[in-house]
């Protein structure tokens, strides 16, 4: 099948907008990934931020990552409902119905949690009552991104401390996400809590660092232990103005069909806000790359339209033109639909469902 017969068979099967995975492209850089984690010596803990599916983590898996990294608990929930043991939470999880779900995750899967501040720890033995089990938890530090994190090696020190001294809980290390260029600063706010939590007696066996972008640094915090990493499974425009992916290592599309055409210079895609989401991917000219007519950008948004200005554009689509648009943020994108249709270059393999798209809580 030619791609533009895959495109046509997609729109007659499935309609449009719709949201395409080609699998081939998922296992190279599921490959490439663990390779670099493998080569770097850390273990590779994916992020299913991005995909939300237990059949594309069962592929990270199977390539050699050890453990999954989810956000939200309900995330967790879905992948321990599907058989995933050892799975890293990276967020700061609060309030009595969060600790009991929490509490029934740790009854069945070997959970880890990161905190940042003695009000969050504090609720955490519930959860471990509840798991009937130790609940490991790792202090997460801001080492300039500001975003959650403690900011000072003594915060991380005392935090540590407290943890250890909760019962049903224990201190397992640090966790990191650090500026793509302050490795340097990074590991001297590692290496200074890494004395102050050894001068308590306790031994910190994670330092779990974070992000695709920051797969460019891998081996360059000494001492970390895994890496955390999501958006690399799919890849989108902000991975390719990053350097770490290529258009052929975009392995998520969104099929689009050109609905009007009112004018020469502009047009209207059945793809809004709804779909291809108004992230700008920090300041991404338009919203999404067209892969057919790269000159055309998408200009704006309304819920289910998408506004073409093909004023460069030598080429110009027509009405019921259907075309591939790899997105701004792929993450955003997987979160609005319930399944994706799956594809092997140019043969469909079928539709797989977002198992745990929208789990918020």
């Amino acid at each position: 099948m030619t791609v533009a017969a895959l495109k046509a068979e997609i729109a007659r099967r499935f309609g449009t907008p719709a949201v395409v995975v080609d699998l081939d492209v998922v296992e190279r850089n599921v490959a490439r990934i663990q390779a670099m984690c493998d080569a770097a010596g850390v273990a590779n803990r994916p992020h299913v931020k991005t995909h939300k599916s237990p059949a594309v983590a069962a592929m990270q898996r199977a390539a050699g990552a050890r453990g999954l990294t989810c956000q939200k608990i309900g995330e967790a929930e879905v992948m321990a409902d599907a058989g995933f043991d050892d799975i890293l939470i990276t967020y700061n999880i609060l309030g009595e119905q969060k600790l009991g779900r929490l509490g029934a995750l740790l009854s069945r899967a070997k959970m880890t949690v990161a905190a940042d501040s003695p009000t969050v720890v504090a609720g955490l033995p519930e959860a471990a009552r509840i798991g009937g089990r130790d609940l490991d938890v790792v202090v997460e530090c801001d080492t300039g991104r500001k975003r959650a994190g403690v900011e000072t090696v003594a915060e991380a020190v005392a935090l540590a401390k407290d943890i250890a001294s909760r019962p049903g809980l224990s201190f397992a290390g640090f966790m990191l996400y650090p500026p793509e260029d302050r490795m340097a600063e990074t590991q001297r706010f590692l290496d200074e809590a890494l004395a102050g939590v050894r001068e308590a007696g306790l031994d910190a066996r994670i330092i779990s660092t974070g992000g695709t972008p920051n797969l460019a640094n891998l081996g360059a915090i000494k001492g970390a232990t895994e890496h955390r990493a999501g958006t690399y499974i799919y890849n989108d425009r902000m991975m390719m103005r990053a350097g770490l992916a290529t258009e052929a290592d975009c392995a998520l599309t969104v099929y689009a069909t050109v609905v009007s055409r009112a004018a020469p210079d502009r047009g209207i895609l059945d793809s809004g806000s709804k779909t291809l989401t108004s992230d700008t991917g920090g300041g991404l000219d338009g919203h999404g790359l067209i892969l057919e007519h790269p000159q055309a950008k998408i200009a704006r948004f309304a819920e289910e339209h998408g506004f073409l200005d093909l004023s460069a554009c030598n080429d110009r689509p027509q009405i019921g033109d259907v075309v591939r648009i790899v997105p701004n943020h792929v993450c955003v994108v997987v979160n609005m639909v319930d399944s994706f249709v799956a594809v092997r270059g140019d043969e469909i393999v079928g539709e797989w469902p977002v198992a745990a798209r929208g789990r918020l809580t």
